[in-house]
Formats: C-alpha cells, sequence, structure tokens
C-alpha cells in the first residue's frame, strides 16, 4: 500500500457491488429468457469487469503518482515473483484436490474420481469456458489487487483485510447463482448446501490468495496465475460437490496453517516494508 496516500475503501467496494449486482443481475434475467443469442453474456463480461475498470478509475483519478507507478509495477515486473515460493504457488491446490479426492474415499467418494472430467462442470453460451477461467482469473485479480486489498490493509493487519476482503469477494459472486447455466446455478440446483458450500470455501481460498500475493512482493501476476491453477485444478479431475465440501475443509486447515506458520506478517501491526513499497521496482 501507499502510505502518502488515502484509499478510499467504502467507495470502492460500494461502487463495485452496486454496478456488479446491476449488470447480473440484468444479465441474470437475459440468461432465462433467450441464452442462444449470448446476449447475457455481454452484461456478465462487463460485470467480470468492474472491479479492475473502478480500479482503474480510482487509481488514474488519484492524483497519486506513487500509487499510478506502484500499480504498474506489480501488475509487469516479474522480479517481483519469489523463486522460492514456486513449490506452494504450483502445489497447494492440486495437492488439496488430490487430498479431498483421497479423504472422500472412506466416506462413499468413488475412486474414478482421480480421473480427469470428460468436460467443464458449467457451460457458458457461445464463450469457450477455459477462456472465462482465465478472463475471471485475470479481471477479477488485476481488480483485487489493484485497489480493493491495499485499502483494506491501509486500515487493517494482514489477517483482518485477508479476512474481510474474502468474505466481501464471497458475496461478490451472489448474483451468479441466478443466472443459467453457470456453474453457481447449476450446483444449487444440485442441492442447496452445496452452493452454500462454494461460498463459504471461497474465504479460506481469499487468504491464500492473499498471502502467495503477499509472499511475492504484491505481485499481480502471482495472484493472476495461482488463480488460474485455482480454478483449472477444480476443474480438471471429476470431483463431486460432496468431495467439494471436504475440499473446503482442507483448504480451511491449509489457511490455518499458513496464517500460524506466518503470524508474524499476519498480524503485525506496523506493517511490513515487504508488502507497503515492493523492492526491484522500476520506472517508465
Amino acid at each position: 500500500m501507499i502510505l502518502n496516500y488515502r484509499y478510499n475503501t467504502k467507495v470502492y467496494f460500494g461502487m463495485t457491488f452496486l454496478v456488479t449486482y446491476a449488470l447480473w443481475f440484468v444479465g441474470a434475467y437475459l440468461s432465462h429468457q433467450d441464452n442462444k443469442s449470448g446476449l447475457y453474456m455481454v452484461f456478465m463480461f462487463l460485470g467480470l469487469m468492474t472491479p479492475f475498470l473502478i480500479s482503474i478509475v480510482m487509481i488514474t483519478t488519484s492524483k497519486n503518482s506513487e500509487l499510478k507507478m506502484d500499480f504498474i509495477n506489480r501488475l509487469f515486473n516479474l522480479r517481483l515473483i519469489e523463486l522460492k515460493m514456486l513449490p506452494a504457488f504450483l502445489l497447494i491446490m492440486p495437492l488439496s484436490v488430490l487430498a479431498s479426492i483421497a479423504l472422500s474415499l472412506p466416506f462413499g467418494g468413488s475412486i474414478s474420481q482421480f480421473q480427469f472430467a470428460e468436460g467443464f462442470s458449467f457451460s457458458t453460451g457461445i464463450v469457450p469456458v477455459l477462456l472465462l477461467l482465465i478472463l475471471a482469473a485475470s479481471l477479477e485479480e488485476l481488480g483485487w489487487r489493484g485497489y480493493a486489498f491495499d485499502s483494506l490493509q491501509s486500515r487493517y493487519n494482514l489477517f483482518a483485510a485477508s479476512i474481510i476482503f474474502s468474505v466481501l469477494w464471497s458475496l461478490w459472486h451472489l448474483p451468479l447463482i441466478f443466472v443459467n447455466n453457470s456453474y453457481q446455478y447449476e450446483v444449487f440446483h444440485q442441492n442447496i448446501w452445496f452452493g452454500v458450500n462454494f461460498f463459504v470455501s471461497i474465504i479460506p481460498m481469499g487468504v491464500i490468495i492473499s498471502w502467495i500475493c503477499i509472499k511475492n512482493r504484491k505481485s499481480v501476476i502471482a495472484a493472476i496465475l495461482f488463480h488460474f491453477i485455482v480454478n483449472m485444478s477444480q476443474e480438471l479431475l471429476a470431483m463431486s460437490q460432496t468431495t467439494k465440501c471436504i475440499e473446503t475443509v482442507v483448504l480451511t486447515i491449509v489457511a490455518t496453517v499458513i496464517v500460524v506458520l506466518d503470524k508474524k506478517m499476519f498480524f503485525s501491526t506496523r506493517g511490513n516494508s515487504a508488502w507497503r513499497n515492493p523492492p526491484n521496482s522500476f520506472r517508465l
């Protein structure tokens, strides 16, 4: 975060929720009318872009050159990514998925869950699902790490900021349960508790992604890549929704272990220079 800038947290999240919800509820309505034309996806895409677009507006209108350069640095500077973090970066989510499937077996889970899924768990009309997963990871993190998370860190320690962000991030997805053929819509229609699990699972995941980002010196690219790995890990294997409930417990344990092992950083009240002003910055 930039110490000489006053972040407007309430305006950012207020505008993000208001605009996203308006666009996605229109998209939800259209998705039940005639999804052959794919018109509803225009509103869904605009809603997906909203956190990023509002971040850009907040940053460019801030009149703070340090804030602008910090965002550019975190977006393009690959030197911010720590090589020592690569094992955690690449393995946390795949291993969590495998552990969840293994833990489901004593409870009647099928061993076939270790097989590759035959297709994606949801459809998006005319937009390829893989493209949507890439766009979701990219556009969300460009917004959340561009302004949103820093604004929370300017008010709270890292642990509190991570929890508050994760809850808000979870609630941000709420309109998707009304969008025909969306993952959230499909899950809620299978079983309401599977739908509830989706929203609960976002909270430990938000903590993990925030930690990954901070440990890679706030690199937006790192957050995007890890988010994409999360998305693909959820879709790659034929994991059942019951197993995904177990996965939420596994992710909660992982997030708890991360917080305990890195508690000095999470609970510091003085701030950590590594995530206030990332080193190895460059100037345009």
